[in-house]
């Protein structure tokens, strides 16, 4: 069984092109064309289900088409619309300096100075020019921190932390 820790979201499943179960396949991250991956990870009804695959082709740098082994026709096709991708960890690099956004879901964000943890980082939002993570605290309150360069003093990609020196008072807003 597959645990939502051993893999991270790399986009999502659109709609099936064609007749034999082809998917538009929409990519935040395109490391299941850096890698020698074999298969991709495909959150269907609450589980995590391998698929190897078939055969992919670029469309532009954010959808690919994309087939499947086992998913044939288009009804198959049909039923993984809007289902989530995930990549798994074991299979990317864990060089700190060429981690995505993407692979950085999951990370423990943890303030140097003090060495406390200030939360999990649950995902990253790089839609503007200002890059935040989105942190569950452990009181369970939302955070967004700033994942800005000046900020950032390490990254240990093996017990997947990062390492911040934050301003005072940033964290009480």
């Amino acid at each position: 069984m597959i645990r939502p820790e051993e893999v991270f979201r790399i986009g999502r499943l659109g709609k099936p092109h064609g007749v034999k179960g082809e998917m538009v396949f929409m990519f935040d991250d395109d490391i299941f064309d850096r890698t020698d991956a074999d298969y991709l990870v495909v959150e269907t009804e609450g589980i995590l289900v391998p698929f190897f695959i078939s055969e992919y082709r670029f469309r532009n740098n954010e959808t690919a088409l994309m087939k499947l082994d086992g998913v044939d026709t288009v009804e198959q096709a049909r039923q993984l619309t809007n289902c989530e991708v995930f990549f798994p960890r074991q299979l990317a690099q864990t060089d700190e300096e060429e981690l995505t956004w993407a692979q950085i879901a999951g990370f423990t964000l943890v303030d140097e100075p003090s060495g406390t943890n200030i939360g999990e980082i649950r995902s990253v939002d790089d839609s503007t020019e200002n890059v935040l993570f989105e942190v569950l605290t452990p009181e369970g309150r939302e955070l967004l921190v700033p994942a800005a360069d000046e900020f950032i003093r390490g990254v240990d990609g093996e017990r997947r932390q990062i390492f911040v020196e934050l301003p005072q008072g940033l964290l009480d807003l």
